[in-house]
């Protein structure tokens, strides 16, 4: 088995099948498919299941997969870490963002970074889902809000506040709520889980949960936003969705005395990847950004 090999794998694993892999490592289609049948003969047990239309990774295979990556990593970084290039970042680096954050704040940060760190070419992949870490052999995500329970390492990158918003033209009729339990007599526009979890508010230590109904529920904060504008209801989003409509007038805050909780901005990564340069550094550079502003 050689280390070639794993790059190899790795590859056709990523892109899906030997075509792209081939192509995307500059290699012979019928060289990627020879070497990862000696990779199979050589660990006596099948990787990959072959047909006309795609490939499948089998349940060995997706272990192997795992290791393999893991084994890469730990080479790239000692590659680093004896050539003295710990200043000049090299290689690829797949990141999965939050759609609207990292079209509206993040996209001018991961242009300026790779600017100052030309040797590096990042995946960038815009979605608010739960994306698979190893699985889908992503190096970092960054993700807002509550973190599942998992063996993914997090680093604080900063905090928002929330607001609740709605246009003049809806407040003109429904009026503005003065207490968080007159929110469930609103038209309230409600984001992902909020649909069953209720709007929680604090205040001076106390805690309110309010069931809320609406008209709309969206896994996308700028729909939200837009529907608001449209006089559809109430929101509860993130200052900086609703920032440009509140300065511009086209919503109002309520209910200014109680608080949602913050949300945190957190990036993700597996644990096998701690001592890597470059997320070492792509964390200490977003921090400092984020704080700035």
């Amino acid at each position: 088995m050689q280390i070639d090999d794993l790059r190899i794998y790795v590859a056709v694993i990523h892109a899906g099948n030997f075509s792209a892999a081939a192509e995307q490592l500059m290699l012979s289609k019928q060289y990627v498919s020879r070497r990862m049948a000696a990779l199979e003969a050589a660990l006596g047990t099948r990787l990959l299941n072959r047909n006309t239309r795609k490939l499948s990774v089998t349940e060995n295979g997706l272990l192997f997969a795992h290791h393999a990556q893991r084994i890469l990593d730990d080479v790239q970084e000692a590659e680093l870490a004896v050539s003295g290039r710990h200043q000049a970042l090299q290689g690829n680096f797949r990141l999965s963002v939050p759609m609207s954050f990292g079209i509206t704040h993040l996209s001018p940060y991961i242009a300026e970074f790779l600017t100052l760190h030309p040797g590096l070419q990042f995946q960038v992949e815009l979605a608010d889902r739960h994306v698979d870490m190893v699985g889908e052999g992503f190096d970092m995500a960054i993700r807002i809000g509550t973190l599942p329970d998992s063996s993914l390492i997090a680093r604080r990158l900063g905090e928002f506040r929330r607001l609740i918003c709605g246009s003049p033209a809806y407040l003109q009729g429904a009026g503005a709520p003065e207490t968080p339990a007159e929110l469930s007599l609103h038209r309230c526009l409600r984001y992902g889980r909020e649909s069953q979890q209720g709007w929680e508010l604090f205040r001076d230590g106390q805690r309110s949960v309010v069931a809320v109904q609406g008209p709309m529920v969206s896994n996308n904060g700028e729909m939200l936003r837009d529907a608001a504008i449209a006089g559809l209801g109430l929101i509860l989003l993130p200052e900086f969705i609703v920032a440009p409509a509140l300065a511009s007038g086209e919503l109002i805050r309520v209910l200014d005395a109680w608080q949602p909780a913050s949300l945190h901005l957190n990036a993700l990564y597996p644990q096998h990847r701690q001592r890597s340069e470059i997320h070492r550094q792509f964390i200490a550079f977003l921090q400092q950004k984020l704080a700035a502003q």
